[in-house]
């Protein structure tokens, strides 16, 4: 087992490339704003899924290896800007007409990927007196380079035959990261390091969703518009206290962990901020049909708690779940599903409903969080 290293600090640039992901979430949150018939098209709701994911991916890919071989030094610089330079371009590639600018984005990802790969491979010098530092990037190298070649494969598949299975490359680095955990148990990271990345990461998509309700703010005062504009402030407040108390006061900062299942989570976590984003934006927009964008935001909000709460395994030991507390969030869940659907006509009362639903999830996280305190 290698020896554990000293804390981590966020840099600043950790932070500027950061902001570059601020800029790609809302022009991939775009995608979802042009409606057809009461629905967004199959189209561009495919590219939105895959978008977000291969942005996703490629920021977790970074942040892992700044988290175990970075060294803020200027090899490290030169890499991040190479790879803020290539994101400007998948983003201008992230358009309703995504088909006309395909190759832009997609040979886009596939450099970010190699110029990725070839850092882990460059580090290979450093670590040669560390045979499980050393096989760790040789692994994550091919498993790089393998999503870069699938990304190429891609392409050649969509030039032949005019369909888009970018899928393939993306569930390839899913699975393959999953996979690798085994090596990387070897290799613990600097968890509060990690930890502080993921929150930010976070905090930067609710940035996105602070933006995205402020169609709630607009035109004329009526008391509807005062009303859903306090609804949908109120449910940001309560998502963002949610993982606030989540992040300081449950999470043990101190765990010893490789950290793929945490990131993983977050993946998941991001993809379902990103969801709600688009999901507030559309209770106000009647172009949009009432069951897909009820279907949207009732999923989005499951899948975000239910990806929150398995964050527990990272938990202080006093914070823990009990079982009894896992019932009564899953029957909160299953009523909130319910009442949705019920109630999908009446946005007013829907609204209201999602608002009892995060402050109900929010007021548990509380309570967990201050009775272990308490109990410490």
């Amino acid at each position: 087992m290698v020896e554990l290293k000293k804390e981590k600090k966020v840099e600043y640039l950790e932070l500027i490339y950061d902001l570059i992901f601020v800029y790609i979430i809302g022009r991939n949150n775009s995608l979802l704003h042009h409606v057809q018939d009461g629905f967004v098209t199959q189209s561009n709701f495919f590219a939105y899924v895959l978008c977000t994911l291969a942005v996703i991916q490629i920021w977790n890919f970074t942040t892992f290896y700044i988290n175990i071989y970075g060294r803020n030094g200027v090899r490290d610089h030169v890499f991040l800007f190479i790879n803020m330079y290539l994101l400007y371009h998948m983003a201008d590639g992230i358009s309703v007409g995504w088909e006309s600018s395909f190759y832009r984005f997609n040979i886009a990802w596939a450099l970010i990927l190699v110029n990725i790969g070839v850092q882990h491979l460059i580090e290979l010098r450093n670590q040669k007196d560390a045979p499980w530092e050393s096989l760790q990037l040789r692994r994550k190298a091919d498993i790089i380079f393998a999503e870069a070649a699938l990304v190429c494969v891609h392409m050649a598949v969509y030039t032949l035959t005019g369909v888009s299975v970018a899928y393939i490359p993306i569930l390839f680095g899913i699975v393959a990261t999953i996979l690798s955990g085994s090596l990387n148990r070897m290799v613990p990271v600097d968890f509060a390091h990690l930890s502080e990345r993921a929150m930010l990461y976070v905090v930067f998509t609710f940035g996105e969703m602070i933006i995205s309700i402020s169609s709630y703010f607009t035109g004329d005062i009526t008391y509807s518009g005062i009303y859903f504009s306090t609804m949908g402030f109120l449910i940001v407040v309560g998502l963002l206290m949610s993982y606030g108390v989540l992040y300081n006061r449950i999470i043990d900062r101190e765990t010893i962990t490789h950290g793929t299942g945490y990131m993983m989570i977050h993946v998941f976590m991001i993809f379902a901020l990103n969801n709600i984003s688009v999901a507030l934006g559309f209770m106000r927009d009647g172009e949009v049909d009432l069951l897909p964008k009820t279907v949207l935001l009732v999923g989005s909000m499951l899948l975000y708690f239910t990806f929150m709460f398995l964050t527990e395994r990272y938990a202080k030991r006093k914070c823990a779940f009990t079982r009894k507390s896992a019932l009564i969030l899953c029957g909160i869940g299953v009523s909130f599903a319910a009442l949705m659907l019920l109630f999908r006509e009446l946005m007013y009362v829907n609204i209201a409903i999602t608002v009892v639903y995060v402050y109900a999830v929010f007021f548990m996280l509380y309570r967990q969080a201050k009775s272990a305190e308490t109990t410490l």
